[in-house]
């Protein structure tokens, strides 16, 4: 069984070589080369980080391999199997992880580099978005009562059903369809408690400012068209 399984490995591996091979021939005929970029991820605090080179053009996964320490050496023998291909290499990205830069700018010290625009807005937006998850914590505290109306609504539905069927009026239908109309408005405020928005481009505790003025408004058109 193990020898299958090297084996399985070994046509796995040159499958991936013969893919990453006609992708990078085909973006550099495209645009007169490839473009590099690695990062980092470290799933839970301790573990070995998975460092992934990929190719951005395509958006192609080169390499991944988990590492219990990213230093410049060993991130290395993950670019210098895809330089060895030959492609010209016209550009890099990374985030600002030195070592990662340090890889890069020994082994293609002149192929232009640019910090990656994702991580160089993020870290520009913190103090929004350490701003807009304050509000988005206020404006939930604001909505904990509705369990309350959700509560009050139930007991208002039961006990119309129960009259329902012992008194047929003109004003039943009228009252049902209010519980209704009730009971969208709730939805609408629950389905925003659960806004994650994705920052930093679309800030949570904006969008869920912005649907809860809209809601609000809204709210207060149908009671006014009550009151007429």
């Amino acid at each position: 069984m193990p020898k299958f399984y090297e084996r399985y490995q070994t046509l796995l591996s040159a499958s991936l070589d013969d893919h990453v091979n006609k992708v990078l021939a085909e973006t550099t005929e495209q645009n007169g080369g490839v473009i590099l970029s690695m990062d980092g991820v470290q799933p839970e605090k301790g573990n070995e980080t998975l460092y992934v080179l990929r190719e951005v053009f395509s958006g192609t996964v080169l390499a991944a391999q988990n590492m219990k320490s990213g230093t410049a050496e060993e991130l290395k023998t993950l670019i210098e199997p895809i330089m060895k291909l030959g492609y010209p290499i016209v550009g890099i990205v990374s985030d600002g992880q030195k070592s990662i830069r340090l890889a890069f700018e020994t082994l293609l010290p002149d192929v232009p580099y640019q910090y990656c625009q994702y991580h160089y807005l993020k870290d520009i937006a913190k103090p929004i978005v350490d701003a807009d998850r304050k509000l988005k914590m206020e404006l939930k505290k604001s909505m904990r009562g509705i369990r309350d109306i959700e509560r009050k609504m139930e007991q208002a539905e039961f006990k119309a059903s129960e009259v329902e069927k012992t008194i047929q009026s003109e004003s039943q239908p009228t009252e049902i369809t209010e519980a209704q109309i009730s009971k969208g408005y709730v939805a609408a405020v629950r389905a925003l408690l659960l806004e994650d928005g994705d920052p930093p481009l679309e800030l949570p505790g904006l969008i869920i400012y912005e649907r809860a003025q809209a809601i609000q408004a809204s709210l207060q058109r149908c009671l006014s068209k009550k009151r007429a």
